[in-house]
């Protein structure tokens, strides 16, 4: 292994290469800065390469477009520009309170100084304790969708959907399309929290929805034969209401948390907010934390949706590319008020009650 040479200036670097990251390199991009992005996955675009599925919004928002090829997207226009430069299978190590940033790439440490820096590392998925969870067959949302959409692997035949959000009701009806049957989806809550379009499909193509429900334990010796699921009240299962659903495969779909390691290791304050799914930097609207030059975008700052992540970054990115004298404030002040009118209306619905809650904790001066 090589040694640690003296840092390398840069004036941007982007950690994380799903759809915050590119954003924000894509936007910082055309101001001729010398800009790094590294991202620790065998490919760019994060999340979006799972995404078979089409986005909702506007046209602003790429809606009609599917998740994966709006990953392409981004990455091909990062790739027109020569001030970019692309890094993936590479892990950022380190953010350090004096700036410095230690990254491993191949096996070769590399350090950087950069003027200012974007973390865009996204979150990670929360899992369920319950007898039987450690049996094969048992799956994160995210590891059914590598199987199906990136590697064209069917993870079941016959399979629970434990999370009835908008990635569980997704999940569950790319299973299907995938040809597995999907014997139920179990929600803890009183109502499911994902869009109403896609727990219709789900309805219509006859898969229950089953609110006020747990798993109590997965059913099988060596792999899943099985799962028992309870109805609940204020958590409490009501003895009688056990049932068992044959299926050999268990995907956990119950929520995210913010990827915050980095952001705390660089010293930026974080407040614990349970609208964005756990501890998260406190920010300013442009995305700065309270480390100056250190910004975060994305579900690291706080688990929304692809498309306000898209947004973040590309609001973290003109911010640094300001900062660094390298956009004329008239410019950069119209193309602002756009960024932050696109979230706002993003965020206006009565299903981003609790994102504006969340926001009112985060967000300094």
């Amino acid at each position: 292994m090589e040694p640690i040479h003296k840092p390398q200036p840069l004036d941007l670097l982007v950690i994380g290469g799903g759809p915050a990251g590119l954003c924000a390199a894509v936007e910082a991009a055309p101001f001729d800065l010398k800009i790094l992005v590294v991202d620790d996955g065998p490919a760019f675009g994060g999340q979006l390469v799972k995404q078979t599925h089409k986005f909702f919004g506007s046209k602003l928002q790429l809606a009609g477009t599917r998740g994966l090829r709006i990953g392409q997207m981004l990455y091909e226009e990062l790739l027109q520009y020569p001030n970019v430069v692309l890094w993936h299978d590479s892990r950022v190590l380190g953010v350090y309170p004096d700036g410095v940033v230690t990254v491993d790439r191949a096996g070769t440490y590399h350090k950087f100084k950069p003027q200012r820096t974007v973390i865009a590392t996204g979150a990670a998925e929360k899992f369920l304790a319950f007898p039987g969870n450690d049996l094969p067959g048992v799956y994160g949302a995210g590891a059914v969708q590598t199987l199906m959409n990136v590697h064209g692997v069917l993870p079941a035949k016959r399979l629970l959907m434990v999370g009835a959000g908008n990635i569980g009701l997704i999940v569950g009806y790319q299973l299907l399309q995938a040809g597995c049957s999907v014997a139920a989806v179990v929600e803890g809550l009183p109502t499911y929290g994902g869009y109403q379009v896609h727990a219709s499909k789900l309805r219509r193509a006859g898969v229950p929805i089953l609110v006020n429900h747990t798993i109590k334990r997965a059913l099988g010796e060596d792999r899943v034969t099985g799962a028992e699921i309870v109805r609940h009240k204020d958590w409490v299962p009501i003895p009688g209401t056990e049932r068992e659903i044959e299926c050999d495969a268990i995907c956990l779909a119950v929520g995210l948390s913010p990827q915050n390691t980095l952001a705390r290791m660089a010293g930026a304050e974080h407040a614990y907010v349970g609208e964005f799914g756990g501890w998260v930097p406190k920010r300013k609207p442009t995305g700065e934390t309270t480390v100056p030059g250190l910004y975060v975008a994305g579900d690291c700052a706080g688990v929304e949706e692809a498309t306000s992540a898209m947004i973040e970054g590309r609001v973290a990115g003109i911010d640094a590319a300001c900062k660094l004298e390298k956009i004329p404030l008239v410019e950069y002040t119209h193309r602002m008020v756009d960024l932050e009118r696109q979230l706002v209306e993003l965020r206006s619905g009565p299903i981003s009650t609790h994102i504006r809650a969340g926001l009112e904790k985060v967000l300094i001066g």
